[in-house]
């Protein structure tokens, strides 16, 4: 299997990082230290506030460490029109943070209609056609924010919102604009609503432009539907596994990655919270080091 020219990278939530400030998280710089002694290059930034939000010291930070940053997401309730001021808001902030450190991507994902700290129901998990008409819109206003700082917008499904599964991904690229917002296809997230990556991607390797690879346990993910368990509760109990594991099989993914000739950001994720202390760094370089032996 011949190598891939993709970036590959890292995110703070595969170290257990999913909130700025949590007594069950650990320090940023030893986030930061062990995602550099992993062999990573490329990272993301994670949840605002996580890490320095001085662009000075963040700046220094990464390059003592020998990092460099890919992009960085904002969250919100796109289909609600009042969210629009302060998602406005965090949408300028994210971007200038970017321009500050050089990076080039940002990465636009619905509200997730579940609480991610209990799991309970915010939301419904319907839209309504309007609503649906207000997602696209505000996806474009982001995505035009995005090309005013110089940055390329891409568009990140997710378990629990309401860009979730294949077919409404599909709708979602049909009434978006190519030229505005591409795709961030997230491997784990694809699996975890019952689709497949490989396929999907090979399917619409014309607008994905970004990735996050994480694979799914098979048997957790069967207990979760079963059980009805909620996408927080979920990731606790460790549905997303190690890529060498689950049900993706990341050779082929690795495959279809070399045919289209994907030269774009993959950053690898495996969602962990709460994580101890002790566990995301040994994880993190098997992984590191089973993808690097597929030749990404």
């Amino acid at each position: 299997m011949g190598d891939s020219k993709l970036k590959l990278g890292t995110a703070p939530n595969s170290w257990g990082i999913w909130f700025p400030d949590d007594p069950r998280q650990m320090p940023w710089e030893r986030c930061l230290d062990e995602i550099s002694a992993v062999g990573y290059e490329w990272i993301e930034l994670g949840p605002y506030g996580y890490l320095p939000t001085d662009t000075d010291i963040l700046r220094k930070a990464l390059a003592d460490r020998g990092l460099r940053v890919s992009g960085t997401f904002v969250m919100d309730f796109l289909h609600d029109p009042d969210h629009w001021p302060a998602l406005e808001a965090q949408t300028i902030g994210a971007c200038e943070s970017l321009v500050a450190v050089g990076a080039g991507y940002l990465i636009v994902i619905a509200g997730t209609y579940s609480d991610l700290f209990t799991g309970d129901m915010l939301r419904s998990d319907t839209l309504t056609d309007d609503q649906w008409g207000a997602l696209i819109d505000t996806t474009h206003r982001i995505a035009r924010i995005a090309n005013d700082h110089r940055l390329r917008a891409v568009f990140h499904p997710h378990a629990e919102t309401h860009v979730e599964t294949e077919d409404q991904i599909e709708r979602f690229l049909a009434d978006t604009d190519p030229d505005l917002i591409a795709l961030c296809l997230d491997t784990g997230h694809h699996a975890y609503t019952g689709g497949d990556a490989v396929e999907f991607y090979k399917k619409h390797a014309d607008r994905t432009e970004y990735f996050h690879l994480k694979n799914v346990d098979g048997e957790i993910l069967d207990r979760v539907r079963r059980e009805g368990i909620t996408f927080a509760k979920a990731v606790e109990v460790g549905v997303f596994c190690e890529p060498v594991y689950g049900v993706i099989d990341f050779a082929e993914m690795a495959r279809a990655l070399q045919d289209a000739g994907f030269e774009g950001y993959a950053t690898v994720e495996q969602d962990m919270y709460p994580a101890p202390p002790d566990k995301p760094f040994p994880a993190a370089r098997r992984t590191f080091e089973y993808l690097r032996g597929l030749g990404l």
